[in-house]
């Protein structure tokens, strides 16, 4: 590049601009409201993904308890007991059995939630072709 854009840019990139010193310092603190954001609006945002967390918990929950396992077979073939890989390896061993437990435990929560839906649905299905009937 010539010299001559090259002293155009730094004078058009400038930094941010320094506060005036002179100035007393009032402290006065401006508040302002966080939108609240609706499901539609974070399903839109997520793609729906923030409904499968069992999904994408399974694998992460099977690594780290695979993980864990490795390093406490390790850390006890060594005959390590106390030291600082048997303790890593057992929480990872632990973190990873609570991953897979909460992954689970987001699944039955999900599948009761469709099932009552489901029923909900069938119980309107069949009220209104008992009125159709009618």
């Amino acid at each position: 590049m010539p010299k001559a854009s090259m002293k155009d840019i730094r004078k058009t990139s400038q930094g941010p601009e320094t506060a005036n010193m002179d100035k007393p310092n009032t402290n006065d603190c401006t508040v302002g409201t966080v939108p609240l954001v609706s499901e539609v609006q974070l399903t839109a945002a997520t793609g729906g993904a923030e409904l499968s967390c069992y999904r994408c918990t399974v694998p992460f929950g099977v690594f780290i308890l695979i993980t864990g396992i490795v390093v406490t077979a390790v850390a006890y073939s060594f005959n390590s007991h106390g030291s600082i890989i048997s303790v890593i390896g057992l929480v990872l061993l632990f973190t990873g059995l609570l991953l897979l437990l909460s992954s689970a435990v987001c699944w039955k929560v999900r599948h009761e939630c469709k099932k009552a839906k489901r029923r909900e649905s069938q119980a309107a299905l069949m009220a209104s072709q008992r009125n159709s009937f009618a």
